[in-house]
């Protein structure tokens, strides 16, 4: 199920590390943000199937952006990451637009095809 990616995070070395994985597991990433009004801006020049956001922005929280997105563009899916466990953000992610969460230890392209099957 791989597809267009854009990757929404504050930090270069996580960007740059989900970029290798996807990749590597086919995903085609089409843009990078490091913040929230970047990542709207991104994700309306790009037209990505598929936003990885990071729940943590130092302008916008991710939480609003996933809202922002899933109103603005429906088709795209967003999979929200942190750097704390599904525990603390599995049912803000849903009540926020989008289609579920990852640590973002956990991010690769497998995992990401098996929580948008689910």
């Amino acid at each position: 199920m791989p597809g267009r990616v854009l990757i929404v995070d504050d930090h270069a070395r996580f960007r740059a590390t989900a970029r290798r994985a996807l990749e590597s597991d086919g995903w085609d990433v089409v843009g990078e943000a490091a913040d929230g009004r970047s990542g709207l801006a991104e994700a309306q020049r790009t037209a990505p199937d598929l936003v990885l956001l990071d729940v943590g922005l130092p302008d916008i929280s991710g939480l609003m952006v996933s809202r922002e997105l899933a109103q603005r563009s429906p088709s795209i899916a967003v999979v929200l990451v942190s750097t704390h466990d599904a525990g603390d953000y599995a049912e803000l992610s849903a009540a926020h637009g989008a289609r579920g969460f990852l640590a973002k230890a956990d991010v690769s392209g497998v995992a990401l095809d098996a929580l948008l099957r689910q």
